[in-house]
């Protein structure tokens, strides 16, 4: 009689042995298919050195940061996984928790890529075909953008520093109380109607003469001071005169 038994051990071995060829084939591919896509976007966003984006999970840190994410964010995730994927709960919200982080970082790399909000939805769906598409098309990176709202957070913002790799725009708030410096040469308009004093010392110059109106007239000489009066003479002496004498 023939073996049954061993002949179906046999048969479900070559099956998976099928399933194992045929899936490593696919992710293998994927994961080629997917690193041309990212040295395509990469290319776009100024990243130096096309080998970075075919490094497993430095692409990954390097895409988070292009989305203004913190790069650390991958290997926490990675730890998180191995550490607390025993836990019922914990461990079955932490691929959802990378998903979550992973669509944002393509939300804010496709808005400098000039896609709108609603592309996410491609990105979480397929991924593959929303890397095809902003690696392949005319779009051109633009960091011209408003901050991510989470740039001031110290845990998923971005403060890390990587030659090679354009720096992104940070929401970070300055400390309170901070002013930036006006820049050199610029001096605020003063409110209307109103005049500074002048520092003691100073007299304002002369406004400007016209070269159109001609020579200015110059101002007439002061006049000559009147000139003193004769002095008057005095009068003669009156003659005294003499009783005893008969008048005429």
């Amino acid at each position: 009689m023939p073996d049954y038994g061993y002949g179906y051990d046999g048969g479900a071995l070559a099956l998976l042995a099928a399933f194992a060829i045929f899936f490593t084939f696919f992710g293998l591919a994927f994961y080629v298919i997917g690193s041309l896509f990212l040295m395509k976007i990469f290319e776009k966003a100024g990243v130096q050195g096309k080998w970075r984006a075919w490094v497993p999970v430095y692409n990954t840190m390097i895409f988070f940061k292009l989305g203004d994410l913190s790069p650390w964010l991958v290997l926490y995730g990675i730890g998180a996984s191995l550490v607390l994927s025993w836990l019922p709960v914990v461990g079955q919200l932490i691929p959802f928790a990378i998903l979550a982080l992973t669509a944002l970082a393509a939300w804010r790399v496709g808005l400098k890529l000039q896609k709108e909000a609603v592309w996410v939805v491609l990105y979480v769906l397929l991924s593959l075909v929303w890397l095809g598409i902003n690696a392949f098309d005319k779009s051109r990176w633009n960091t011209a953008i408003a901050p991510a709202p989470w740039g001031g957070n110290a845990f998923l913002g971005d403060r890390t520093v990587w030659e090679g790799i354009p720096a992104q725009p940070s929401a970070a708030a300055a400390p309170q109380g901070y002013a930036a410096p006006a820049p050199q040469g610029y001096a605020p308009p003063a409110p209307q109607g109103y005049a500074p004093p002048a520092p003691q010392g100073y007299t304002t110059p002369a406004a400007p003469v016209d070269p159109a109106a001609g020579p200015a007239v110059p101002p007439a000489p002061p006049a000559p001071p009147a000139p003193p009066a004769p002095p008057v003479p005095p009068a003669p002496p009156v003659p005294p005169v003499d009783p005893n004498k008969p008048s005429a």
